[in-house]
């Protein structure tokens, strides 16, 4: 991923700031979104051909888009300044009201108030908004000049949190709530041995080889070396991770999305809702509690992301891949992706009229 530099002095627009290929980012995108679309749309066989390719659930195509898109970013984290961050209880409280009290009742509340006569598509939102962030939120952080080793803690610990919570919380939100408000039932199976496999592919692994990348590559060559001479290298595979995996998500269900114009329009308003909310919420609270510009970016985005990858697999897995819940999942990622594209600028506008010390300065991190 091209690097984001602020020099010092009066500040410039957020375009300025910008690389040319940072600036370029919602374009190709775009393309590869409607590349996807256009692919499942217009080759016979090639969604079920790339479903076809994976090992127990797992799609292998998607799996290799997620590692590569995630390994550069974590191999970027400075892993002896994580103590410092899980040390700072107002971001991991904020982070764990947000992710787990707050995020899940907004997209219940949001799929019953506007999918109250669509059962399957208010289910599968319900789920998208169980499965919390652990991969591509990442690159929204890094682009928008979070906190990365913030964003690592709090990506971990939603994974920890998802192996343990997330079928009790799909139980309680599909089943309990609804039951106490006089409002229609159902299930789920929340395989927990699928959640922890899902998390151990998607963040476990780019995790692990980010760390020994660091550690490894600092013991043989010195940081300067790791930091402009490695890290340079490897950096644009984020973004070629991040194209070939919405390429390959879109293609799998690209029929479904263009065939379905209308339902998909009716599952993007409460999403687009969500998004809205989360992310100034958490933005909002991280003003409120004066965690710095990239901290309070990073609870922001931790907070809107989610785990679409997970919501996926557990709708096909429990309802079919023709289901309707399994296109409620689909569509998360169609809105998701762009949402928060923007949302990268919206951060970076606003940090010099909130943040003006931490947007007149050079930000060392990255």
């Amino acid at each position: 991923m091209s690097q984001l530099r602020i020099s010092a002095g009066a500040p410039q627009p957020v375009s300025g700031r910008l690389s040319t290929l940072d600036r370029m980012l919602p374009v190709f995108i775009g393309a590869a979104m409607v590349a996807g679309l256009l692919l499942g749309r217009l080759v016979p066989g090639i969604g079920s051909t790339l479903s076809a390719i994976g090992v127990d659930g797992i799609s292998l195509p998607i799996a290799l888009g997620l590692l590569v898109m995630m390994y550069p970013v974590l191999a970027k984290v400075r892993y002896d300044r994580l103590g410092g961050v899980a040390a700072d209880r107002k971001l991991m409280a904020c982070s764990l009201v947000l992710n787990w009290l707050v995020g899940p009742a907004v997209m219940f509340t949001l799929a019953w108030l506007f999918l109250a006569d669509l059962p399957e598509y208010r289910t599968g939102l319900i789920i998208v908004g169980l499965a919390r962030c652990i991969a591509m939120v990442i690159i929204w952080n890094d682009l928008a000049c979070g906190d990365r080793e913030a964003a690592a803690v709090l990506v971990a610990l939603n994974s920890v949190f998802q192996v343990a919570w997330f079928a009790v919380l799909s139980w309680f939100y599909l089943s309990v709530l609804p039951g106490w408000l006089g409002l229609p039932q159902t299930g789920i199976d929340g395989r927990p041995g699928q959640i922890a496999k899902s998390v151990l592919i998607f963040l476990g692994i780019p995790l692990l080889a980010g760390y020994l990348s660091r550690r490894l590559g600092e013991r043989a060559k010195g940081r300067d070396w790791y930091e402009t001479r490695f890290l340079p290298r490897v950096g644009p595979w984020a973004l070629y991770g991040l194209l070939f995996t919405i390429v390959v998500l879109f293609a799998l269900q690209g029929h479904q999305i263009t065939s379905r114009p209308w339902d998909v329009a009716r599952i993007a308003i409460p999403l687009l809702g969500y998004f809205a909310i989360m992310w100034a919420g958490g933005y909002a609270l991280g003003v409120l509690l004066k965690l710095g510009y990239a901290r309070t970016t990073t609870v922001a985005f931790t907070a809107a992301g989610n785990n679409f990858e997970l919501a996926i697999a557990v709708a096909i897995a429990t309802y079919g891949a023709t289901s309707g819940q399994a296109l409620a999942g689909v569509v998360g990622p169609l809105i998701e992706v762009p949402v928060l594209v923007a949302l990268v600028y919206v951060s970076l506008a606003l940090r010099p009229r909130l943040f003006p010390k931490t947007a007149e300065s050079p930000w060392s991190s990255n």
